[in-house]
Formats: C-alpha cells, sequence, structure tokens
C-alpha cells in the first residue's frame, strides 16, 4: 500500500478496563514505532475512553476502514503497522470472531454487540474522542448547547424544553428532569446548587465510570446548562475515590473548559458564571442515595435523612439544590441542540430516550449497552448479549442493580422501561443488567445482594438496622439445609414489612431480589427448605462429591489437590472422599482430567460407593 496517499487514525481504548490489560503500552508502542518506520505524516495515533465491549479489550481501531482489533497485546503492534498499514492486509487473527458461528468479522460496525444498539445519546461520544483534549468533544459540536442555551434561551424556556423532552432521571428513581429543575428555580433561599450524582456503587455497574471516563465534558456542559436554568453558579460532582482515572480526566475536563472560558466566570463574555468543584466519595454503597451524598459532601456522615422537605427545598448545606446523575446531565445537551421533539421521538409514551446498561454475568457478550427505552430483554440478552454462555439454557435476568427483581424467561419479551420493570418486580435502576443460566441458584444469588445491601446499610432505621440481617439470618439457615417449613413467608411478610417501612431508598428496595425469586422461583425454594436439595448445585451444605469406582484411574491427582486431605488411595486404587472431612470445595472436581470425569456433584441423594479404598477392577 502507498502510505504517502493514505490517513490512518489507529484509535486505542484507555479506559479502565483496557489499561488494566495495559492497554497505555500498545498506544506507547504504536507511537514510538511509527516514528521509527517514518509513518508519522501518516498515520495518528490517539487513545479514547471506553467503546464498551470491555471483555474483548484491549481495543484498538483503525479508521477510516473502522476494522475492529480485539484482545491486542503490545506484540501485536509490529504486525498492524506492516501489515495493516503498509501493506493494506488486515490481521485477521485479532478480528472479533462471533461465538455462536465462529465468523470473523472486521469492521466495527458490524460487530453484532454495536450494531443492533444505538449509541446515540449517552454513548455517542465513547470510544470515538479523547476524553482528555477538550478539541476532540469541540469538534463533535460540544459546547454549542451552553452556548445556545445562554446566548438564545432564557431560564424558563430551558426548562420547558427538558420537560417537554420527556427525560427521567438516570438514577434509578426516573423523577422527571424538568420538574426537579423547576421547582429548584423557584425556590427562594440562595445560594443554589447543582451537584451530579456518580456515586456508582452497584456490584459490576460501570455506565457513569465510563462515561466520565470517555466524554467528561458532554457531563459538564450538561451541569452548567442545569446551572443556568436553575440559577446558580455552583455545582458538585460527587465521584467515588474508587474511579481514579474518572477523576483526573474530569479535573483536566475542568480546567481545559475554564481555559477556555467554558467554565467559570462570565462564560463566554455572558453575565452567567458557573464552576465545578470535585467531591470524592469514600465508598460507601448509601452514598448514592441524594441526602446522604449531600451529608457527604458537608463533610458529615452520609445518612439519609428524612423527607419531605426534597432537596430541592432544602439540600446541600440547607439550601435548594437539583440533584442529578451523570447519564442525565449527558442528555441534556443534545437535548438543547435538538429538541425536545427529537428526543422524545425515542422510546416509549412514558420513558423518553435511550437506557444505558452494564451487561454482566452469563453473557456470550458482556459490556455496556445503549438501546431506546422500549427494547426488549429478549433483545438484550439474545441479540446483542448474543445469548448465554456455552449454549447453556437461559434462567434469569435482574434489571437495577443489587435491589433489583429477578425475571425468568416468561419476562423475555418485557419492555425495557420504569413502569414495566417496576409493574414485573423489578426496576431500571441506575443501569445494572445480571444475566443468569441454569447453574444459576436463585436462592444463592437472592442471598448475596441481601447480604451486599444489608452491609452496606447505614442502620440509621429500623427496618434496614434490624430487618436486612434477620432476613439474611433466614437465608443462611435455608442455604445450609436447616430450613423450616414458614421461613418463606416470613421472608415475604419481612421483606414487605422493609419495603414500606424504611427511610430511603436502599431499604424500600433491598428485599426486591428476595420477594421476586419467591415470586417467580418457588419451587426452587421449596426444594431448599422441604426437600433440603440445592437443583443448581450450589449451595454447599446441600451437595455431596463422590468418585466413581467405574471411572476413577487411580491417578492420585484429586487426593493430592485436596487441601484438607479428606481423599484416600493409593496408586490403582479407587479413591474414596471421607464426607465427614469434605468442605465442598469442588477442588477434586475441577483438578479431575477430562478423560477420566470420575468426580460428580449430586444434592440430596447419595451414591453407593466404597467407604475405603479398594483396588481398581474390584466389584
Amino acid at each position: 500500500m502507498n502510505t504517502q496517499n493514505s490517513e490512518f487514525r489507529i484509535l486505542v481504548c484507555q479506559s479502565t478496563g483496557c489499561e488494566s490489560s495495559k492497554s497505555d503500552k500498545i498506544t506507547q508502542a504504536l507511537q514510538s514505532q511509527i516514528k521509527d518506520l517514518g509513518l508519522s505524516k501518516n498515520v495518528e495515533v490517539k487513545f479514547t475512553g471506553c467503546h464498551g465491549f470491555c471483555q474483548q479489550g484491549p481495543i484498538v481501531v483503525v479508521e477510516p476502514e473502522g476494522i475492529f482489533y480485539t484482545q491486542v497485546k503490545e506484540e501485536d503492534v509490529p504486525e498492524i503497522l506492516k501489515s495493516h498499514v503498509m501493506e493494506g492486509k488486515y490481521v485477521e487473527r485479532l478480528f472479533y470472531h462471533n461465538p455462536v458461528t465462529g465468523e470473523a468479522i472486521p469492521r466495527y460496525k458490524d460487530v453484532p454487540f454495536y450494531g443492533l444498539q444505538q449509541r446515540l445519546i449517552v454513548l455517542r461520544n465513547c470510544g470515538h474522542i479523547n476524553p482528555e483534549k477538550i478539541e476532540d468533544y469541540l469538534a463533535t459540536g460540544g459546547y454549542t448547547a451552553l452556548r445556545k442555551a445562554i446566548f438564545e434561551m432564557k431560564p424558563e424556556q430551558i426548562i420547558d424544553e427538558i420537560t417537554r423532552s420527556g427525560l427521567r432521571g438516570r438514577g434509578g428513581a426516573g423523577f422527571p428532569t424538568g420538574r426537579k429543575w423547576e421547582e429548584a428555580r423557584k425556590a427562594k433561599e440562595q445560594p443554589k446548587y447543582v451537584v451530579c450524582n456518580g456515586d456508582e456503587g452497584d456490584p459490576g455497574a460501570f455506565m457513569d465510570r465510563t462515561v466520565l471516563e470517555a466524554d467528561p465534558h458532554s457531563v459538564l456542559e450538561g451541569m452548567a446548562i442545569a446551572g443556568y436554568a436553575v440559577g446558580t453558579p455552583y455545582g458538585y460532582i460527587y465521584v467515588r475515590a474508587e474511579y481514579p482515572l474518572a477523576v483526573k480526566r474530569l479535573h483536566l475536563a475542568i480546567s481545559q473548559a475554564k481555559e477556555r472560558n467554558l467554565m467559570g466566570s462570565n462564560i463566554m463574555g455572558s453575565d452567567f458564571s458557573f464552576d465545578v468543584e470535585i467531591m470524592q466519595g469514600a465508598g460507601a454503597f448509601v452514598c448514592g442515595e441524594g441526602s446522604a451524598l449531600m451529608y457527604s459532601i458537608e463533610g458529615r456522615r452520609g445518612m439519609p435523612r428524612v423527607r419531605p422537605p426534597r432537596s430541592v427545598a432544602h439540600g446541600l448545606w440547607s439550601k435548594p439544590t437539583s440533584l442529578n446523575n451523570v447519564k442525565t446531565f449527558a442528555n441534556v445537551p443534545l437535548i438543547i441542540n435538538k429538541g425536545a421533539d427529537w428526543f422524545s421521538s425515542i422510546g416509549t409514551e412514558g420513558s423518553k430516550g435511550t437506557a444505558v446498561f452494564a451487561l454482566t454475568g452469563k453473557i456470550a457478550n458482556s459490556g455496556l449497552i445503549e438501546v431506546p427505552m422500549g427494547t426488549t430483554l429478549r433483545e438484550v440478552v439474545f441479540d446483542i448479549g448474543g445469548g448465554v454462555q456455552e449454549g447453556k439454557k437461559f434462567k434469569a435476568v435482574q434489571t437495577g442493580g443489587p435491589s433489583g427483581g429477578c425475571l425468568p424467561e416468561s419476562f423475555l419479551d418485557l419492555p425495557i422501561d420504569f413502569e414495566s420493570l417496576t409493574k414485573a418486580g423489578s426496576m431500571m435502576g441506575s443501569g445494572g443488567m445480571v444475566v443468569m443460566d441454569t447453574d444459576t441458584c436463585m436462592v444463592d444469588l437472592a442471598k448475596f445482594f441481601l447480604k451486599f445491601c444489608a452491609n452496606e446499610s447505614c442502620g440509621k432505621c429500623v427496618p434496614c438496622r434490624e430487618g436486612l440481617p434477620l432476613m439474611v439470618e433466614i437465608m443462611e439457615k435455608i442455604t445450609r439445609g436447616d430450613g423450616e417449613p414458614d421461613d418463606i413467608q416470613r421472608l415475604i411478610n419481612m421483606g414487605e414489612t422493609i419495603c414500606s417501612g424504611a427511610l430511603c431508598g436502599l431499604g424500600t428496595t433491598a428485599p426486591n431480589p428476595v420477594l421476586s425469586s419467591i415470586r417467580y422461583f418457588e419451587d426452587e425454594w421449596k426444594a431448599h427448605v422441604i426437600d433440603k436439595i440445592c437443583p443448581a448445585l450450589v449451595c454447599r451444605s446441600l451437595i455431596n462429591f463422590y468418585i466413581l469406582p467405574d471411572k476413577c484411574a487411580g491417578c492420585g491427582i484429586c487426593a493430592r489437590a485436596c487441601p484438607v486431605e479428606a481423599i484416600s488411595g493409593g496408586k490403582r486404587m479407587i479413591h474414596v472422599i471421607d464426607q465427614e472431612k469434605c468442605i465442598k470445595c469442588a477442588t477434586c472436581l475441577e483438578k479431575c482430567p477430562d478423560r477420566f470425569n470420575a468426580i460428580v456433584k449430586v444434592t440430596g441423594e447419595h451414591i453407593t460407593v466404597p467407604t475405603e479404598p479398594v483396588p481398581i477392577g474390584t466389584k
């Protein structure tokens, strides 16, 4: 290929996920070798934020063809430059391969994970611009919405536009954003505040982190527009300290915006001033709740308070405060630029725009996705997600984080929107989505999430402080085989009481995984309580491991691997597991060679096997 007449842009993902796999080394190697090969005039290397398809990282995209290379390593750089850039031959071994068909897919836009999404609002710039260069954001039309808001619109017009768009809070509650801004503007007390909630603590969730790392200016621009609409120069963004890259890029973005007079005093020569201060959270999940977050900013212990009054009247430092999520603010610039009618044409009657989810669990394609509200769970799980891993059967999907409900296969055609998910016993939440297969124990899963919420409770109100640990205690009893017939109803009664009596959103939603799994998987709960079995073969106390006499080769691998010396038997002897000593760690099952498959895991039944080691071939 004649590189003198060609232009290439090589985009390297440098988000937290890809950086953990040393994508920064890939960027450095590309820059160094391009210089050594004399390709600097023809090839530009830039790093970007997250592409969303994190399991395929580090990701490298070569433009203008949009060639999508996955799981790239530093040692792959010479081949990419020599074959692709200099000879015009794509490096096929680095292509994405469809997990079902095995087909190699060279182009970014043709990968089903991306092609079936509509990454047109919140994730519009993620993976395409350098988040540490404001010039990249400006090139996409960045800050034109802020200019339009300041010079062409009155605050009331902005609020009206946001209201008519139907934008609802993306932090979980789904409160109408325009109504919140209007109430904050009408509040008489001064000063007022605009606060961005970036305290993302759900297990497996990385939606807010990704946006802050990949497109921080979109959030800052949305906050500035909110500040102008509400009537305040003061903004705070609350980010988890566990997100150092997001914090770094936010600091840099604020600095760059100030240099260009897009933030700070007299923005763009106007009378409007707006500044943002970053507050780092200390890892308390409950600080994702609005009032607890504000107490934390004030330097107090993060604990929710009784409402009313709501934060729009009595928020940060007891002053009127408009609090919105990272993704909510990221929506705002496009609504101002393209109009309420454009935004409201996307989604459903009651849920406008798009939904952003962190798709995780037993799914073939995991990562960050954006789809129009109203997209069905089936489309997300099977079309975008590629179905369940290893061809196993789908069992359930949980939406809404640790407080979300678990929905069975019969709900796969349910549209994803605020009302539909809530009616089904789940919730939109901040955007977590966990897929489960038949190897998942619904009782054990519900216990895991309930334990998480119990541990993260601030302890201020009795329902949370006392009720959640009691529910966990009952579930511990059930999973170790000591459940009683009335335990399931006890959990239902306690869960409903906590939901109706807890002080904040953590408590009122924490029992959801338990209540929804009992509602839809009652037979599995009864199996644990009445039959003392775990159908999914997960709960350790309800399973046993045995060595099959007709398959044991007497190799001794299992005995050597057992951490508690529960396996006995010598060379060419049928080995035996001492059930009293066995701690159910499954090490023997994992270590037994596939050619033998001599160890089985069973529940609720016992296999007739020798009680002492005997020579192979003994009947």
